[in-house]
């Protein structure tokens, strides 16, 4: 479906919202959850689809997201959601055609393996659902899928926004402003810390960053059991150390014009024992201004912002700018390093 109006109106001087943005959020893991819970604090979006592997809930007037978590916990899928859920093994396809009020869809997710987000999109564009998608995608490779369909999209009526969450996603962004004090910009280095008390909570995200390191790729980490994973942070004390990855803050700052993407790099600590961050997330923009002098920008996230934080805020943010841009007409393949996010209120 088309989106309604959306956006803010002046009334007696005063700017006024208007009716919230029908949301679905599709992968309910730990970024699903934190995606709902973020929602719930939201007046200009309202989630009204969720779904994961083995169904969906669906109610236009809008879901509850701590009790579609407290049910996905308990009994494995929203499917159970009572009322309003429904089990299925083609969960996405089916929400898609029921939950014609949905306005836009946060993908949240695992792109294990490494075409699935791609074959998602497939399923959007087959169904004839117009409205907007964002993701939070992290490898280069499956981003240069989704651009593959920047066409299909275009003509299907979808607004699409890739690389949404932290990085790719805000420190990309903060480096496309960071790069306009330069003539020439010389690297990019993205470096982050992630800390979570439990890696069971983001099983999907954490296989994607073993996929990273030496010996392993994406269908090696997708193949690994729970027991095998849990094994591997034994070795390492729950500490994966990651250099050189591959991530697609280097294709958006390609595509944005900023540098070719062997001048950025990204790597990063995850420890999966301890909430606290092991080191400070940042983005460092190094180049040469008009003057000839070389300097370095650096911008860094606060340690207390956890990563489900630094993700879907952005998410959400670039889903409403991406809304406003579906209503002008604007469809087709966009990054966040394209278009700045609106705040959600």
């Amino acid at each position: 479906m088309d989106l309604q109006p959306i956006g803010q109106s002046v009334v007696h001087g005063r700017i006024q919202p208007s009716a919230p943005i029908a949301v679905g959020i599709l992968g309910f893991g730990g970024l699903g959850q934190a995606a709902a819970q973020v929602l719930a604090t939201k007046g200009e979006m309202r989630l009204v689809a969720a779904a994961d592997k083995q169904g969906y809930a669906y109610n236009p007037a809008g879901l509850e997201g701590i009790t579609c978590a407290a049910v996905y916990q308990r009994q494995g899928s929203v499917g159970y959601l009572d009322p309003g859920g429904t089990l299925s093994q083609e969960s996405i396809g089916d929400l898609i055609a029921e939950a014609t009020q949905v306005q836009g869809y946060f993908l949240a997710l695992p792109n294990l393996p490494n075409s699935f987000m791609a074959a998602v999109v497939d399923q959007f564009i087959a169904a004839g659902w117009r409205g907007v998608l964002v993701d939070a995608l992290k490898r280069t490779s499956a981003m240069e899928q989704i651009w593959a369909r920047r066409e299909a999209l275009q003509a299907a009526g979808i607004t699409y926004l890739t690389g949404c969450g932290a990085t790719p996603g805000l420190l990309t962004a903060a480096a496309v402003v960071a790069a306009q004090s330069y003539a020439d910009i010389h690297s990019i280095k993205i470096t982050f810390g992630v800390g979570i008390a439990n890696w069971e909570a983001y099983r999907a995200t954490i296989r994607e960053d073993i996929a990273h390191l030496p010996g392993y790729d994406v269908d090696t980490a997708r193949a690994m059991t729970d027991a095998e994973v849990a094994a591997l942070l034994d070795l390492t004390q729950g500490v994966l150390t990651l250099e050189d990855m591959e991530h697609a803050d280097d294709f958006m700052l390609e595509l944005a014009g900023i540098c070719d993407r062997d001048r950025v790099t990204v790597g990063g600590v995850v420890d999966t024992r301890n909430p606290k961050k092991p080191l400070s997330t940042n983005v460092q923009v190094t180049g040469r201004t008009f003057e000839g002098k070389i300097s370095t920008h650096t911008f860094t996230l606060g340690d207390e912002t956890s990563m489900a934080a630094n993700v879907c805020g952005p998410a959400f943010g670039y889903l409403k700018a991406g809304a406003k841009l579906h209503q002008r007409g604007l469809y087709g393949f966009y990054t966040a390093a394209d278009v700045m996010p609106q705040f959600v209120r």
